[in-house]
C-alpha cells in the first residue's frame, strides 16, 4: 500500500527506545521530560471571551510568521464554515467547546489551509489562511486527498523528518525536524483513473521540500497527503493547534513528551481535527 509523500519515513527520536542507554538513566530521563510536559500542558479551557483574544492572538502570529498568510475573504469564509459543518455533522463530531481545527480547500483553484474557531455556541471563524497542496490527478500513483474530518486523537504518533533526500534530491517531508501529523490509512480516490476506484494511503499533514516544493504551494501536487510550508508548520507544532489530545497523552508517555516541541507553547484552545473539503465540488 502506497505512502502519499514519497520518501523514506523519518522517525521521530520517540518513536523507539535509544540503544545504548542504561536502564535507570533512561528512566531518569523520562520522568524529567514528562514532568516538564505536565508544566506546558494549558490549563482548562478558557471561558469564551479569553478564548475570543488567544485566537485573534494566534491569528497575528500566523499572518506575521508564515509566508502567503492571509484573512480571508467574508464570503469565502462563510463558504468554508457552512463546509466545515456540514462535515463535522456528518462525522458527527460537532464541538462541545471551543476549540480549534485545520481547514484544508482541496478545490484546485484554492489549495488552502486555514485556522478554524469552532464554538459550541456562537459563531465559527475562519482565522487566517495559508497556501497547501493536496493531491494531483493524471499521474499514476498520486492519489486525490480524500475529504472528510480526521483526528489526531494520539492513538497514532506521527514523526518527525530525518531531512533525507531521495534519490532525486527531493526532501518530502521537509527539512529536518518538521513534524508529520499522522492519520493512518485511509481510502482516497486513484487520480490516474476515471472510474472512480479508490485505494488506501498513509495520510499525514506535513511539510515539503522548502527548496523545490514550497515555491509551487497554492497549486495541487502531492500523491494525497497535504503539504504545507516549513513555517506554517512549525506555527502548528509550536502551538499544539491541533495537538490537544497529544498533550494530555505526553504528560504519562515519555514517547509522546519526546515527540513534542520542546520549545512549545500549547495553546489552551488547541483542538484535534484536520477537515478536509472541496468547495469546487457539486
Amino acid at each position: 500500500m502506497p505512502r502519499c509523500d514519497g520518501t523514506r519515513a523519518g522517525r521521530s527520536r520517540g518513536d523507539a527506545p535509544r540503544r545504548g542507554c542504561a536502564r535507570r538513566g533512561w528512566l531518569v530521563l523520562a520522568a524529567a521530560s514528562v514532568a516538564a510536559c505536565a508544566a506546558r500542558r494549558p490549563a482548562a479551557p478558557p471561558p469564551p471571551d479569553a478564548a475570543g483574544a488567544e485566537a485573534q492572538r494566534l491569528r497575528a502570529i500566523m499572518l506575521a510568521d508564515v509566508p502567503g498568510a492571509a484573512v480571508p475573504d467574508p464570503a469565502q469564509a462563510a463558504r468554508w464554515i457552512a463546509l466545515a459543518r456540514s462535515a463535522l455533522d456528518a462525522a458527527g463530531r460537532l464541538p462541545q467547546g471551543t476549540e480549534l481545527a485545520l481547514l484544508v480547500d482541496r478545490a484546485p483553484a484554492v489549495q488552502r489551509i486555514g485556522l478554524l474557531l469552532l464554538r459550541a455556541e456562537g459563531p465559527w471563524e475562519v482565522l487566517a489562511t495559508a497556501p497547501a497542496s493536496t493531491g494531483i490527478t493524471g499521474r499514476r500513483g498520486y492519489f486525490v486527498t480524500p475529504t472528510g474530518v480526521f483526528v489526531n486523537d494520539g492513538g497514532i504518533m506521527g514523526y518527525r523528518a530525518l531531512g533525507t533526500p531521495n534519490r532525486e534530491g527531493i526532501r518530502g517531508l521537509g527539512a529536518q525536524g518538521m513534524r508529520a501529523w499522522d492519520f493512518g490509512w485511509v481510502w482516497a480516490p486513484r487520480g490516474w483513473t476515471e472510474d472512480g476506484s479508490e485505494a488506501p494511503i498513509r495520510f499525514l499533514l506535513h511539510a515539503t521540500d522548502p527548496d523545490h516544493f514550497e515555491p509551487r504551494l497554492g497549486e495541487p501536487g502531492s500523491q494525497g497527503c497535504v503539504r504545507i510550508g516549513g513555517a506554517m508548520n512549525i506555527f502548528l507544532d509550536r502551538h499544539g493547534v491541533i495537538d490537544a489530545d497529544a498533550e494530555r497523552i505526553a504528560a504519562e508517555s515519555p514517547r509522546m513528551a519526546a515527540l513534542l516541541a520542546p520549545d512549545r507553547t500549547p495553546t489552551a484552545i488547541a483542538g484535534r481535527m484536520l477537515i478536509v473539503v472541496d468547495s469546487a465540488a457539486r
